[in-house]
């Protein structure tokens, strides 16, 4: 158990800490994040704002309870706000898909806004198993020793970073749409400047 424990806490204290960090290190990011708000069409206007922060602030006290890993009551308390938070985003996400909303996902600040995708309802999904993970590990013994620390953590930091860079991962691993004969003639024809003739 506290290998699940300390492998779930270490993953998701990282997401959340990058998403989070993402929303509140500047007025600017705070503002895209609250457009993808906008865009998705599922809040009234008048809250788009309010909701925004009040994620962002849900977001950033997700690690500072994670990290007193020993303290069972709060780990567990911390795992269930992480599982309610994604699976919210997980509902948001599923509606805008359903709906065709051209809307983005800027989850980790302004560089990652990638349209939303499948990719990102099976990202919140896996992530609201894992909070669900944690939160029935954390009922068991806390005790987390070295070994378990050294075996856990890092695969903690290389699944949150695979979650953080997921849309870069999408992209690089995604098909390459083969060139079909039209586009192949259109892109030979060239403009001659001396003839005036393509």
């Amino acid at each position: 158990m506290s290998y699940l424990l300390v492998f779930c806490g270490c993953l998701l204290a990282l997401v959340f800490l990058a998403s989070a960090a993402s929303k509140l290190r500047g007025r600017i990011a705070f503002r895209a994040f609250a457009d993808s708000l906008r865009s998705m069409r599922l809040l009234p206007e008048r809250v788009v704002v309010p909701v925004a922060a009040a994620v962002a602030v849900a977001e950033a006290t997700v690690p500072l309870l994670l990290v007193p890993l020993p303290v069972a009551a709060l780990t567990t308390v911390a795992f269930l706000v992480a599982a309610a938070l994604l699976a919210t985003f997980t509902v948001a996400v599923a509606a805008v898909l359903h709906r065709g909303t051209p809307a983005s996902c800027r989850c980790f600040g302004e560089t990652a806004a990638a349209p939303f995708g499948r990719h990102h309802l099976a990202r919140n999904i896996v992530l609201t198993v894992v909070a669900g993970v944690g939160a029935y590990a954390s009922l068991g013994d806390p005790a987390v020793t070295t070994r378990t620390a050294v075996l856990a953590v890092p695969l903690g930091v290389v699944g949150a970073l695979i979650v953080v860079r997921l849309d870069d991962l999408a992209v690089l691993f995604s098909p390459v749409t083969p060139v079909t004969s039209v586009h192949r003639a259109h892109e030979s024809r060239r403009y001659d400047r001396t003839t005036g003739k393509w």
